[in-house]
């Protein structure tokens, strides 16, 4: 019985009762049907979910609303043990506890009958379809398998130390194994060195005494920067060989040929990449509109390689593709998602070579928006192949040999596109944030040379903006033929994150005064006041922690960070799985041939494969992470008690975390360290207090520090704090701007004997299109 008042609006707990009942399923579209509300009530409704948000009885989740904290109807998890009655229990593999508190259990449900590839062991990661139980303290969740994910490891992966009398012992990489050594009998060690990197199988356990292990695989020295980068490989358990059935696909594929494709070889697209890309996966071309019903505009095109021609449904390649998810990027190497015939050769838009791609033909207009939209299957050759810098030096006035012949036909309309496009660009006014982002260079032997901060040029925000575009056309394109797909979403940040973004930024005097929709432009507003100040970063920083993580969804709720309605990834299907099937369902949509989705992909069906993938880009990304880690311990561990220059860019209760200038290395000060008093810990202010002088370090404080402990197996560095803190008066308003006096504090002394802590991850931003390792929230 649909519960209303006198008036005939529905009371609040039947609208909570209703979301509760269709977690995830349900917006206001949804609600106004349930409880036949017209176009006219549609104000009021809104505002109650806005209050039901506000005073946390509900959430937000794009369009859809739902309970606080809620699970989506599918979802990643592992297998952590089994309750009193011997039933499996699981914990979602991606969740926020500093936002949502502890992870929830789910109670798993083996039925009967399960089929083929669902039988699940503690240990296991496994995909489920969950409901919501009655039991809100113990296990308020009911999963069923889809299908198991990966095992439980039996291999683990360790540095072999060699014992005086033979055999010897294996130290866990693994910060979760830390203390858990194994036993290398004699026979056993595979003829493994002091210090190499192994991989090792389990082969007896007991209650007492060291477990026993068989060296199974040499991986090299840890002297060498490739044992660094396999470290992070066998830890997350990236594939790194492909299936023999895969490899036999990848050498039969032929060349794509003009068959059942449009004629584009004559149009000189040209592809513009890092200097150090191996594949080139996407070309652009612009000219000005000769419709004189769009004076001044310009048409564009962009031409993707055609993945979905070789990579079929269900195929050998399909499948270890899925597996992968997408490529995974080292400072030395690229583990890639389809083999090096596909993705280096068939597939990449090399100069001169006919190619097959999936092309968007993009109508601009004089005010930069774009008009129309259409695509085609077509073979094209590209005209040149050009990296950010070369393009960018033509156009300002410095062309070489390649770009010389280029820069009137061909680099002067792109340019002249983009800036138009520019236009609808800062209209649409999108997250406008600016860190920057390090890249570390290698010497030939592999070790660290230098890390660099890469200038940001036009001819990156044009390839990106380019490559925006056809990613909302292939979106809109689809939406248009009712066909399911994978969106790029990106939510709004949580209730409870402005309201600390909030309190911070009021010990800065600066406004935040949230009315009505969240929108990015109420974040840029910040980010202009302090642009050219000492805050800049610190700012930039606290923003981007305010932001929710991008994620694949087969329902759309939005790309917050971009706004946009509708966005959709299109535009590297070599590396991305996502794009894949967004390619093969244009394919079906528009009857464009070959490799097109099967009817049988259904919105269920792709949820399963965005949950998947989601974890898989974020698996990809820690991996890249832990590496630059382990190698920056690398380079600086002969240099310990050498100052630096940093910023604290991290505060938590555990002590400061430092970010050094040069190398972009970060490393913790432990609070014990911090001096003689006691530290609070202030939240709003994103510091740490000292209780007798009032001695502040806070996020995005410049400090001077010294390097006490690199441990590069686990990437971690500890150091000692130098610089004297800011002490904020005695009765001073602590919102005032003026906190910091002169007031002298003593440096922080160390106390040694106690090990580094793991340092604190935060995601990171993400450029779109075109980045390979980029930061989260644009994604």
């Amino acid at each position: 019985m649909k519960r209303k008042h006198d008036n005939g609006f529905p009371a609040r707990d039947a609208i909570v009762a209703f979301i509760r009942a269709n977690p995830g399923k349900i917006g206001t579209r949804e609600i106004a049907r349930e409880f036949g509300l017209k176009n006219a009530d549609r104000v009021e409704l809104k505002r109650i979910l806005r209050e039901l948000a506000d005073d946390g009885t509900i959430a937000k989740r794009g369009r859809k609303v739902l309970e606080p904290a809620a699970l989506p109807p599918t979802v990643m998890a592992d297998v952590t043990g089994r309750d009193t009655d011997g039933e499996l229990l699981a914990t979602p593999t991606e969740w926020d506890e500093e936002e949502f508190g502890a992870a929830p259990k789910i109670r798993i449900h083996v039925p009967r009958r399960p089929q083929p590839g669902t039988a699940a062991g503690i240990g296991d990661r496994v995909l489920l379809r969950v409901e919501k139980t009655d039991d809100t303290e113990g296990t308020p969740y009911r999963g069923r398998v889809i299908k198991v994910v990966d095992h439980a490891r039996t291999r683990l992966l360790g540095i072999f130390r060699k014992l005086p009398n033979g055999g010897g012992r294996l130290v866990p990489v693994d910060k979760k194994q830390a203390g858990r050594e194994l036993n290398i009998a004699i026979t056993d060690t595979g003829g493994a060195e002091d210090g190499d990197l192994v991989s090792v199988d389990l082969v007896r356990t007991r209650g007492y005494g060291l477990a026993s292990g068989k060296v199974k695989e040499r991986l090299g020295s840890l002297a060498t920067e490739k044992a660094v980068s396999l470290i992070a490989i066998h830890a997350h358990d990236i594939p790194q060989a492909f299936t023999p059935s895969a490899l036999r696909d990848a050498e039969a594929a032929k060349p794509a040929i003009l068959q059942g494709r449009e004629d584009w070889c004559e149009l000189p697209l040209v592809t513009i990449d890092p200097p150090d890309a191996k594949d080139h996966d996407d070309a652009v071309h612009a000219a000005p509109d000769d419709d004189p019903n769009n004076k001044g505009g310009y048409i564009v095109h962009v031409a993707i390689a055609d993945v979905a021609f070789y990579v079929r449904p269900g195929s050998a390649l399909d499948r270890d593709a899925l597996m992968r998810g997408n490529s995974v990027y080292f400072p030395d190497r690229v583990v890639p998602m389809l083999p090096e015939r596909i993705s280096n050769d068939l597939c990449s838009l090399v100069p001169g070579e006919p190619r097959g791609a999936l092309a968007v033909r993009m109508v601009i207009g004089a005010d930069g928006r774009k008009r129309s939209h259409s695509f085609h299957r077509v073979l094209m050759r590209s005209a040149a192949k050009l990296n950010y810098a070369q393009a960018q030096a033509a156009i300002d006035g410095r062309p070489d040999d390649t770009t010389g012949p280029l820069i009137e036909p061909i680099l002067k309309p792109l340019y002249a596109a983009y800036t138009m496009v520019k236009l609808a660009r800062d209209e649409r006014d999108p997250l406008d944030l600016d860190l920057p982002e390090r890249k570390i260079l290698l010497k030939p032997d592999g070790t660290v040379d230098r890390v660099i901060v890469p200038e940001r040029l036009d001819a990156h925000r044009l390839i990106e903006e380019f490559m925006i575009l056809a990613n909302v056309a292939a979106a809109e394109m689809l939406e248009k033929k009712a066909l399911p797909l994978i969106y790029r979403v990106h939510d709004e940040p949580s209730q409870e994150k402005v309201h600390n973004l909030q309190e911070f930024l009021k010990t800065l005097d600066l406004p935040f005064a949230k009315t009505g929709a969240l929108r990015p432009a109420l974040f840029n507003r910040v980010l202009a006041q302090v642009r050219g100040h000492d805050a800049e970063l610190l700012v930039n920083e606290v923003v981007l922690r305010s932001q929710a993580q991008a994620e694949y969804a087969a329902e759309n709720y939005g790309h917050f960070g971009l706004n946009l309605r509708r966005y959709a990834h299109f535009t590297s299907p070599i590396r991305r799985y996502a794009d894949l099937i967004v390619h093969r369902a244009l394919i079906r949509a528009l009857d464009l041939g070959e490799g097109a989705l099967p009817e049988a992909e259904t919105l269920e069906t792709l949820s399963e494969v965005a949950a998947q993938i989601s974890v898989t880009e974020r698996r990809a990304m820690k991996a890249e992470r832990e590496t630059a880690d382990r190698l920056i311990a690398h380079f600086l561990a002969d240099r310990i008690g050498a100052t630096f220059q940093g910023r604290i860019s991290g505060v938590t209760r555990a002590g400061l975390f430092v970010k050094l200038s040069d190398t972009g290395a970060d490393g913790l000060i432990p609070i014990r360290t911090l001096g003689t008093e006691y530290f609070n810990y202030d939240e709003a202010r994103h510091a740490l207090v000292g209780s007798r002088s009032g001695a502040m370090h806070r996020l995005g404080d410049v400090v001077d520090v010294r390097l006490v402990e690199a441990a590069p197996v686990a990437g971690a560095l500890r150091f000692e704090l130098l610089s004297e803190g800011k002490v904020i008066p005695r009765g001073r308003k602590q919102g005032g701007r003026r906190e910091a006096s002169s007031a002298p504090v003593s440096p922080s002394k160390t106390r040694p004997g106690r090990s580094p802590h793991p340092k604190e991850r935060k995601p990171g931003k993400t450029k779109p299109g075109k980045s390979k390792r980029g930061k989260s929230w644009k994604r």
